[in-house]
């Protein structure tokens, strides 16, 4: 069957992609038209592990066409999938300024009439009760009468890692599957009818909160890490060897992928994310103090990992950082505390250049693009190659994200890995 995919950031293209290459044809919308265009040459607009080769292949079998405006397109459509982004507003509540205007082009353009009703699936991160009080209200109001025959509402939320994004499609740790009523849906259970996991259907508002719970529970496990990371730096304490002892209880600590100290938390989720909870909890009258206190925590992490970073260096010292992004292997700089780190060294008057493998000036787009602009407008001039940073003397280098081991040609001695202070 034909699919519609609305917003091309991460989730959209990853989705897309995915579903191209499961055989499936797929019409892709977004606004911003040198997204478009790169999508239909077979030009991933972000870098993200077996993407570019997914797309160019799904381009040149004609299974993928992007298009900025919507037209009739929707008429041989089944199923349209909304993945636009719900970025921060200033008191931490989502924006569903995109999520409202999508809806409503999509509202415009589902024809009264359809022989069988156009399944739209929500992906997006939206605070419970968005399903029932906003979208639905909107499709009612263009549609009328004819809403309950023409749309039928899906919420379905996303659990892509960046970096792993095309592996956590095929083999997610959950599905979770949002209808009004909490019944099953036909078309969304043949979708899903090839991927493995556990399957969650349930109420719209069940569902739209499950992405808050977990992102907000990793964004816990990381801060509690570093919490107790910097006590043992501060007693003496190898931070290493009591993070291998807990860890080792696989039975009740949960999770070892979170639970290690390291750098702070980023990205464009978490910090959303608890932001939108901590709304949340304010709006509704409860008392989280342990929630609303994470983002503090994390802030504190990073001025903790700069002092160390930075320890015994004189401001004017030349420093290579490397890694930017949020993540090895993504070039997503939204939200990134390396970023932080990287105004916090010039702030202090250190000599910066930047190495990442995955980051490039000139390839940055959409909300990522206006995030580095606006946070280090300098990126595209600190930027620096392999070849430089091989050629270049630096007196500290400071590793991020794994990419300790790019670093073949650094000596040990002059190298901070913030993964693994000890």
């Amino acid at each position: 069957m034909t699919e519609a995919f609305f917003g091309l950031g991460y989730v959209g293209i990853t989705n897309m992609c995915c579903r191209a290459l499961e055989g499936h044809h797929v019409i892709a919308f977004d606004i911003n038209e040198a997204k478009v265009e790169a999508i239909n040459r077979g030009i991933s607009p972000i870098t993200e592990p077996r993407i570019a080769e997914i797309l160019a292949h799904g381009v040149s079998e004609r299974r993928i066409k992007a298009h900025v405006e919507i037209g009739d397109r929707l008429d041989d459509c089944q199923l349209a999938v909304v993945c636009v982004g719900t970025p921060s507003l200033p008191d931490g509540s989502h924006d569903m300024s995109y999520i409202a205007k999508v809806t409503r082009q999509i509202a415009a353009r589902v024809k009264p009439n359809r022989a069988e009703p156009l399944t739209v699936v929500y992906r997006s991160t939206i605070r419970p009760g968005t399903m029932e009080h906003l979208i639905s209200p909107i499709f009612r109001s263009v549609l009328g009468d004819s809403f309950e025959h023409a749309v039928e509402l899906i919420y379905n939320p996303e659990f892509l890692r960046e970096s792993l994004a095309v592996e956590d499609y095929f083999s997610p740790p959950k599905i979770v599957i949002g209808t009004r009523d909490g019944r099953e849906c036909a078309l969304i259970n043949r979708f899903y009818e090839n991927v493995p996991g556990p399957r969650f259907v349930t109420r719209f508002a069940e569902a739209e909160v499950t992405k808050f719970v977990d992102n907000t529970w990793h964004a816990v496990k990381v801060a509690f890490a570093n919490e107790i990371g910097r006590v043992c730096l501060q007693l003496g304490v190898s931070a290493a060897k009591t993070h291998e002892i807990f860890v080792s209880d696989t039975k009740l600590n949960v999770s070892a992928y979170y639970l290690r100290p390291g750098g702070a938390f980023g990205g464009s989720c978490l910090p959303k994310d608890v932001r939108a909870l901590q709304h949340i909890s304010a709006d509704c009258g409860a008392n989280t103090p342990l929630i609303d206190a994470i983002l503090r925590s994390n802030e504190a992490h990073k001025h903790r990992v700069f002092q160390l970073a930075t320890r015994g260096l004189e401001p004017g010292a030349s420093v290579l950082l490397a890694g930017i992004a949020f993540k090895a292997a993504s070039d997503d700089l939204r939200e990134s505390p390396n970023v932080d780190l990287a105004r916090a060294l010039l702030r202090e008057g250190y000599q910066l250049s930047i190495f990442d493998p995955g980051v490039d000036a000139d390839k940055l787009v959409g909300a990522n693009l206006g995030y580095a602009w606006s946070h280090l407008p300098q990126l595209e001039r600190l930027l620096i190659t392999h070849e430089e940073a091989q050629s270049r003397r630096f007196d500290r280098i400071i590793a991020t994200n794994g990419t300790v081991n790019l670093l073949s040609f650094a000596e040990e001695s002059n190298i901070v890995d913030i993964n693994a202070l000890d």
